[in-house]
């Protein structure tokens, strides 16, 4: 069921997905799931770069045989766990939590805010809760709060009595992805410039290269929006029609060539700006304010490599 743990069916479909090339949300939106979950089913389950069905149910269960049984705390009048030994061990894995969240990034008191209002089972909590709880000051919770709230990952909620309540919607973690995706292809952008500016084969350029790739890759996987077949193929046709002219050509001649509305070619072209690999290891540029062309990925080959090839005369040439 949606939110319970991964039976052995949805690890088989996940991977049979896999296979298939879907990406994470894609995987997410079939099975019901976060694109979270997911995400770290995979890291955590993949043996040689690939998801194993069987190896991430085997891995599961002895995984929950270490665990044993959960057992629930006893929820106080505040939504909180009860006194006495429940209560100091929801107080420590709150701590712990949010320790292990200033990892990421999130300051400390935003953070421990943050795991007090994730593990509340009352709908949310108050202000005063909040200082109650962490044993910290009323400030110190309002400055927390509006940190978490300029990341829109806590909202406020009004009471009677003008008292407000915060809590976390179960949606935080699709929208936190969605506004990462945008930076992400951003990174991706820059560094792909970078790799222009400082010139294939440098030192510089390897390393954005690869960090041009992995964010690439990351954007994809998480932004829910993946090419369809047909979108891939009518790319994959372009690249073809790009290489096989071997010079620059505009939207109207790729679909006068190829016999597509102009709307189609156009597309396809709109395609590799989405999806870079695609045309890996070439990749297609604007050649004039109107016309596209195709030529090897500068991160591809050094120049070295470039003025080698150049110079090698043709196959079966006279020296």
């Amino acid at each position: 069921m949606p939110g319970g743990r991964l039976t052995h069916e949805d690890r088989r479909r996940i991977a049979a997905w896999l296979d298939e090339g879907l990406g994470y949300a894609e995987i997410a939106r079939r099975l019901g799931r976060p694109t979270s979950t997911i995400s770290r089913e995979v890291a955590r389950n993949s043996a040689s770069g690939r998801y194993l069905a069987d190896h991430a149910q085997h891995a599961a269960g002895r995984r929950a045989g270490r665990r044993g049984p959960a057992r629930p705390p006893e929820p106080g009048t505040d939504g909180r766990a009860g006194d006495g030994r429940a209560g100091e061990t929801v107080r420590a894995f709150v701590e712990r939590f949010a320790t292990l969240l200033t990892g990421t990034g999130l300051p400390r008191m935003p953070a421990r805010v943050f795991a007090c209002l994730l593990t509340s089972d009352a709908g949310g909590l108050t202000s005063a809760e909040l200082v109650r709880g962490l044993q910290v000051s009323p400030a110190s919770v309002s400055k927390a709060i509006g940190y978490l709230e300029s990341m829109e990952l806590v909202r406020r909620t009004q009471e009677a009595g003008r008292r407000e309540r915060y809590l976390i919607d179960d949606d935080v973690w699709l929208r936190a992805f969605k506004a990462d995706t945008g930076a992400h292809a951003e990174v991706a952008a820059a560094a792909r410039h970078g790799v222009e500016i400082f010139g294939a084969g440098t030192p510089a350029a390897a390393r954005l290269g690869q960090m041009a790739e992995f964010f690439t890759w990351l954007s994809d996987q998480m932004n829910g929006s993946g090419l369809t077949d047909a979108a891939v193929r009518d790319a994959l046709t372009v690249l073809a029609a790009l290489v096989h002219a071997a010079r620059p050509l505009t939207v109207d001649d790729l679909a006068t060539a190829l016999g597509w509305p102009v709307r189609r070619a156009a597309g396809a072209l709109d395609t590799f700006g989405r999806r870079p690999v695609l045309s890996d290891p070439l990749t297609v540029r604007r050649a004039g304010r109107e016309a596209y062309t195709v030529e090897p990925r500068p991160d591809r080959l050094s120049p070295a490599q470039r003025d080698a090839l150049s110079a090698a005369p043709p196959r079966g040439a006279r020296r």
